[in-house]
């Protein structure tokens, strides 16, 4: 990350204006108004308080370009939302913002790392399988993808699988009669399929506080190993049910168990 850098963004930051305190107050009294021309004054006389965070994270090999674009969103956000009232510095308040949004970048951007050559090999893929498609009326097989462009079916898997963003478990599918269902109500536990779940954390007397339906559930999601989708279909009711029962009969355990 090379901090000696002058030219920004397109911003030379060598001749970037340095406000003073009454003119910060003067700015601040204009932009409260609408003003904004004043707000634009303000971001631009405080860019050097972007470039002085920036400095704290040299070591993370980000383009300085990119930080200082994200470092210049918190302090847009910085400014919108501060409050004159507070007897508080803006550095003082903008920052944590700066520093802050720095972070959730980095935090977001470095999850995986994704090769250039991983990307190209999928993308040629991507682009091999539109082709095949409008050419034969059909979706191509990995192989045909694989004879098209030239590359093994191994590295194209790899390399489809490489650009794919992970997804949470609790990523929220559709909500139904006020009940939201994640990505984790459709995984079977084929981990807790043994009793030895139950034996461990003593939960056959808690379960015992439970109507026959909601054991029912219980036992069928966390021993037997099936999706809320394939519970509803055994019992005969709605996966929004499912999910709103088994989650009281959560509640009734756990309330047991801590009591």
């Amino acid at each position: 990350m090379a901090q000696s850098k002058v030219e920004i963004c397109g911003v030379n930051t060598s001749k970037l204006p340095l406000l003073k305190a009454d003119e910060k107050d003067a700015l601040f009294a204009r932009i409260a108004e609408g003003d904004m021309e004043a707000r634009t004054q303000y971001i631009e006389g405080n860019l050097r308080l972007v470039l002085s965070v920036i400095k704290r994270f040299a070591s993370s090999n980000e383009n300085v370009d990119d930080l200082f674009q994200i470092g210049c969103i918190g302090l847009i956000k910085a400014i919108d939302n501060f409050d004159t009232s507070l007897n508080v510095k803006f550095s003082t308040y903008a920052v944590p913002m700066i520093i802050g949004e720095i972070r959730r970048f980095l935090r977001d951007n470095n999850s995986i790392r994704v090769s250039r050559s991983l990307k190209d090999t999928a993308y040629k893929a991507i682009y091999a399988k539109e082709s095949l498609t409008k050419k034969n009326l059909k979706e191509p097989t990995i192989e045909e993808i694989a004879s098209e462009i030239g590359i093994s079916k191994e590295d194209i898997t790899y390399a489809l699988d490489a650009i794919q963003n992970p997804m949470s478990l609790y990523e929220p599918i559709f909500t139904d009669g006020g009940d939201t269902l994640y990505v984790m109500d459709q995984i079977s536990d084929k981990k807790n399929r043994e009793e030895t779940w139950v034996e461990h954390l003593s939960l056959s007397e808690a379960m015992k506080r439970l109507n026959e339906r909601e054991y029912e559930i219980i036992s069928l999601r966390f021993f037997s190993g099936k999706t809320q989708m394939e519970v509803a279909e055994m019992i005969g009711i709605s996966q929004a049910q499912v999910s709103r029962l088994e989650k009281n009969a959560l509640r009734i355990m756990r309330n047991y168990l801590t009591a």
